[in-house]
């Protein structure tokens, strides 16, 4: 932990591999392309499970378990589904040393083993809407892989529902979007852009995905999470069918929704700089790290009395205190700010003997004389400035790197250098949009909510409805 973090300027890729590992959130799994999620990075992950596990329960939503091997027979029911996943599929053939008589998917997702429950379940009106969520594990096949950001296996959530209407499965395909724009602006303290994702970039089966995405400081784009609408796709795949209140017979209609580790990833690509990790503090696994320093017994004595004091006075903070004896305070100083820990305290025999203490803010660094008395308020009001000046920085980078663009040479330019998010006119064609990747390698990361001006598009010219945001991506 003493030895540095490689430099954004350097080499970006390498400052954030440095920061998973120093900061001690995950290591490589000996399998190629999975990851050993620390107890640290797990901390981190509990905190996200918390905080959205309790927006899903005051939706309505419960959670449920189910099996991570799915018939292959049910992955083909749906064929949009099964083209878009079959490259990334694990295949189980062979079990208890005999050949299985059907292959096993080790889950992707769990569309098909969900609704195959939900046409079991699901008889009449009175049984809608269902709305299940789900936290586990995935495994999809990926050729490149970066820690949290794509791995073959990843933590995650999904949601899935099931309703009456049309009307209804819409709504709640986006207000499950407006939970993850919340929960991603206020917890992670990251600005997103919420829209609908093109056809190409929409979710296999779905008839629209809705997104959120953030700019991380290379100014490429990050798919913090998505909601889908599915339509009636998977439950005339599997006939999942409803008696109506006057006795007819429906399909019903469908969401699905998720969000994964990754956002792990953007919390560090969003706030990290050259010095480590820096979490906003209602997620930070430590909120508040107490290192003391003494040169003698007595003063051994008389600092920690002291922490004692303030460790009572901070109770409901996440509070650490960092007495190890192998280590000097100057040592410890550096390991917490690769670690990211928000408020730093440091006593020591001069702040107690004027009952006081040094609280160092890690965004900044900012170190300040704080009065015992009282200390806990000012400790609450630190945490709650700290996150919000974290999503004012973001938010103010993603500003100064969005850039309205007509022309397709600029627009050619921005891309190559400083990058960064480009609202651009788009006229829908499947055609301009592959072109334009090919060409640039960014994708259309969503077409938003709000800007339904007239314009024309970016590459052909053509007449478009509004503007898109264009971003190299992960």
């Amino acid at each position: 932990m003493s030895t540095k973090v490689t430099s954004r300027e350097e080499d970006y890729s390498r400052w954030y591999t440095d920061i998973v590992l120093k900061a001690e959130l995950a290591d490589y799994a000996p399998v190629r392309g999975c990851m050993i999620i620390r107890p640290y990075g797990y901390a981190l992950w509990e905190n996200v499970q918390k905080a959205l596990d309790a927006k899903f329960k005051a939706t309505g939503h419960k959670n449920a378990y189910f099996p991570l091997f799915i018939p292959e027979s049910f992955l083909a029911k749906e064929e949009e589904h099964v083209e878009g996943f079959s490259p990334q599929l694990a295949v189980v053939t062979h079990g208890g040393g005999k050949k299985l008589a059907e292959p096993l998917i080790v889950r992707p997702t769990s569309e098909t083993i969900i609704n195959a429950m939900f046409a079991k379940w699901i008889r009449s009106w009175r049984d809608l809407p269902l709305l299940i969520n789900q936290w586990c594990n995935v495994v999809r096949w990926e050729l490149r892989t970066r820690l949290f950001l794509r791995t073959l296996e990843f933590l995650w959530q999904e949601g899935h529902t099931a309703h009456a209407t049309a009307e209804e499965a819409e709504e709640e395909a986006r207000r499950m979007l407006e939970v993850y724009r919340e929960f991603a602006e206020e917890e992670m303290a990251i600005p997103v852009i919420v829209g609908r994702k093109s056809e190409s970039e929409r979710f296999a089966g779905a008839v629209h995905t809705y997104t959120i995405e953030a700019m991380m400081q290379d100014r490429r784009a990050l798919q913090a999470g998505t909601s889908h609408f599915l339509g009636q796709k998977f439950a005339k795949a599997f006939e999942i069918t409803y008696q109506t209140r006057d006795n007819r017979l429906e399909y019903v209609w469908q969401t699905s929704w998720g969000l994964s580790t990754r956002v792990i990833g953007a919390i560090i690509m969003v706030h990290g700089d050259d010095q480590g990790l820096i979490l906003p503090p209602r997620l930070a696994p430590i909120e508040v790290v107490i290192v003391p320093i003494w040169r003698s017994d007595k003063q051994e004595a008389e600092v920690r009395k002291a922490v004692e004091g303030v460790r009572y006075e901070l109770r409901g903070v996440r509070c650490e205190f960092d007495d190890r004896e192998t280590y000097t305070p100057g040592w410890k100083f550096n390991e917490w700010e690769q670690k990211g820990v928000p408020l730093r305290i440091e006593i020591g025999p001069r702040e107690v003997e004027k009952k006081q203490v040094v609280l160092v803010r890690r965004d900044t660094g900012k170190k300040s004389i704080t009065p015992l008395e009282g200390l806990k308020e000012r400790i609450e009001a630190s945490l709650e400035e700290v996150q919000k000046d974290l999503y004012s920085r973001a938010l103010a980078f993603r500003e100064e790197n969005s850039h309205q663009v007509d022309d397709y040479e600029e627009f050619k330019r921005i891309l190559e250098e400083p990058g960064g998010f480009l609202w651009a006119h788009w006229c829908g064609s499947a055609e301009c949009e592959a072109k334009t990747k090919e060409e640039t390698k960014a994708t259309i990361r969503a077409i938003p909510f709000q800007g339904k001006e007239r314009g024309k598009c970016i590459r052909c010219g053509e007449t478009s409805i509004q503007r898109v945001i264009f971003a190299k991506a992960y």
